[in-house]
């Protein structure tokens, strides 16, 4: 669940060989746990594949839970931006969503980052951790629950969970002895090591182990997990990381460590306090533990009662095997449904190459915030990157296209409509917009495009949704730019009237923007709403159906015009400005920028 500090690497456990491990051999008579049935399906259904729940039930969403190694990067927030767009949108439709994120806190990296900052794991972790949640908050993410692996309540589930698969007989005892690697947290194959038994994601050294650890009988489930793959095909999405997934089963699943000797940052194995619980089978529980009430006694099937199963995980591609393959199984073991989705993403690229911390090469999303704002930001990366494929950052392309989609497209449309309706009509709408569109066709044209990108959206092609939504005001421009109501209004009578309801028309296409872009630009969306004259909370109660043509009247007073989006500069059109130059220059005062450094990978 967790997303480790190389965000854009195969952080996969490792596939222990039978011939690595001792005392299995009472795994042969094993059979599954059949699985139990519920009216609220939250025991395994493994038939249910469909990702869109009846009105009935939560629309469950998660991104990854954030590994605190470090404070968190452009990866880490392109995900919860896209779940944050996705989540909106399933609110626009009227669902009952649950919005779960949060950070991942356990493990030797962590207990070695705290250590290197002259800290403890705990104030380690409460640092970065409220660094997520104060970037979430710039980025507009508008999460419902935040789960902390530290929490006591996650703790409690991850106890009973454990304990859950031990009785189904799907834990044992083994000793491994392989070679590992501290950065990624996981044992090696000799053949995937570089030179020197370096690891090919961190280019440091691995080192050999042996330890005697808990192992789970991921095996057990090779058949269950073949059915499930072929029953719900929508199961791992996109198609081509399905395909990956079936490759994965299909070429033998091999029992997994769950658990450390070594590690003493970590939860205590239930049944071995020599032992901590392996921070993948910890932390994937926080999708659970997170709809568990903040109570003393936490309970499983209370928690699982409160919206189990998910319907989407979405995550990095790097993390695909540990929700698509060792997540069900484990669910499986513990009677309970896997979740309905998987969706793995790309990663982002900066000049070509993938970003992580443990490489160095980070963009900072609090610097693109401060820089360009929120909804430049959250436009960008949902627009240009096509969801589910890799993307690159360039901050070129990036102002080149906020610019033209944003302040010019959008922006300026609304800025000069509301300057025409202030200067002829006193900012006032001349009659109902339906009234003004009868009879023409670009109304319909808005209609088709509005319902395209409703479609974009339940199938997640946000840059697809992007595209129609831009090109509704495509439509109004091109509309303005036909009709010159500036040059009607001089003409007056009939003429000047035509151009009133020219200004309705094109006053109402960008109120359809607003709503239908809010997903992905909330902000911008709200000052759009408040210069066509609405109140805060009539746009917080906004749904998709005020997308439907008709929204303005006649008689409604418009704002006074003001640029909802303002043109960001690039630095060579900085440089070509003149520059004023004063008589008196004023002192130059430096300031001081205290930085907290925090241990990378």
């Amino acid at each position: 669940m967790a997303v480790r500090t190389h965000f854009s690497l195969h952080n996969t456990l490792f596939l222990f060989n039978p011939s690595t491990l001792s005392n299995r051999s009472t795994l042969s008579h094993l059979k599954p746990k059949p699985y139990f049935h519920s009216r609220r399906a939250f025991f395994c259904n493994c038939t249910t594949s469909t990702p869109t729940p009846s009105n009935d039930e939560p629309f469950l969403l998660t991104t990854p839970l954030y590994y605190v190694n470090a404070p968190p990067h452009m990866g880490s927030a392109y995900s919860t931006i896209a779940a944050d767009a996705i989540a909106r949108f399933q609110r626009l439709l009227g669902k009952k969503v649950i919005f779960i994120t949060g950070t991942d806190e356990h493990g030797e990296k962590i207990a070695t980052a705290a250590m290197a900052q002259g800290s403890t794991p705990p104030d380690h972790c409460n640092l970065i951790s409220q660094a997520y949640k104060t970037l979430w908050k710039d980025l507009d993410i508008s999460y419902d629950k935040f789960i902390r692996t530290t929490d006591s309540k996650h703790e409690a589930i991850v106890k009973e969970f454990y304990s859950r698969v031990l009785a189904n007989g799907d834990i044992y005892r083994a000793d491994y002895e392989g070679i590992y690697c501290v950065s990624c947290e996981e044992y090696k194959d000799e053949k995937e090591l570089l030179e020197n038994n370096c690891c090919p994601i961190h280019q440091k050294p691995c080192v050999s182990r042996k330890e005697d650890n808990y192992f789970f009988a991921l095996s057990k489930y090779q058949k269950s997990l073949e059915e499930l793959l072929i029953k719900n095909p929508s199961f791992v999405q996109p198609t081509f990381r399905l395909n990956e997934v079936q490759t994965w089963v299909k070429s033998g699943l091999r029992d997994f460590s769950i658990s450390r000797a070594s590690v003493d940052w970590g939860i205590p194995v239930p049944s071995d306090k020599t032992q901590t619980i392996y921070v993948w089978f910890d932390a994937l529980l926080g999708y659970i533990s997170a709809l568990a009430d903040d109570q003393e006694q936490p309970d499983l099937l209370h928690a699982v009662s409160s919206g189990w199963p998910a319907t989407l995980h979405l995550i990095g591609k790097d993390i695909l095997r540990f929700h698509a393959v060792y997540w069900p199984a484990m669910l499986m073991s513990a009677g309970l449904s896997p979740p309905k989705m998987v969706y793995g993403h790309g990663f982002l690229t900066k000049d070509g190459m993938k970003m992580g911390k443990s490489l160095g090469n980070t963009l900072e999303p609090n610097d693109l915030v401060g820089k360009f704002g929120t909804d430049a930001v959250r436009y960008f990366f949902l627009r240009e990157v096509e969801f589910g494929n890799d993307g690159d950052y360039s901050e070129e392309r990036f102002i080149n296209i906020v610019n033209a989609h944003l302040a010019n497209t959008i922006g300026n449309l609304l800025n000069r409509t509301l300057g025409l309706l202030k200067k002829n009509c006193e900012s006032t709408l001349v009659v109902d917009s339906t009234t003004a569109a009868e009879g023409n066709a670009f109304k319909d044209n808005v209609v088709r495009l509005v319902d395209k990108a409703r479609i974009h959206y339940e199938n997640l092609a946000l840059t697809s949704a992007c595209e129609a939504v831009l090109e509704i005001g495509n439509l109004g421009n091109s509309y303005m730019d036909e009709r010159a109501p500036w040059s009607l209004f001089k003409q007056g009578d009939t003429a000047s009237e035509a151009a009133a309801k020219d200004l309705v028309i094109i006053l109402e296409t960008a109120r359809i923007i607003a709503i239908a872009l809010s997903p992905v630009t909330p902000s911008l969306s709200w000052r759009i709403y408040a210069q066509l004259g609405y109140s805060k909370d009539q746009f917080d109660a906004a749904n998709w159906r005020d997308t439907n043509w008709g929204g303005l009247k006649g008689g409604q007073v418009m704002a006074q015009p003001q640029p909802v989006f303002v043109r960001i500069e690039n630095q060579t059109e900085a440089e070509d400005k003149p520059v004023a130059v004063s008589k008196k220059t004023p002192k130059s005062k430096g300031k001081l920028k205290q930085a907290q450094e925090v241990a990378g990978a």
